[in-house]
């Protein structure tokens, strides 16, 4: 789960982990939002690069 604090709706981890407890990783980012690919490209791609790390 990437957090943008821009984003229309900001999810509670609480919440999110009881609906969802196969959520692996959880990255709160410090400027972005909805369209966090174009807004905080480098960004954005350090953290899925850093999850399918964490896959292998």
């Amino acid at each position: 789960m990437a957090v943008f604090p821009r984003d229309f709706v900001l999810p509670v981890r609480s919440l999110a982990e009881r609906a969802i407890p196969t959520i692996t990783r959880w990255t709160a980012f410090d400027r972005g939002g909805h369209f966090a690919a174009m807004e905080r490209p480098q960004a954005f791609v350090d953290d899925v690069r850093a999850f399918f790390r964490s896959c292998r």
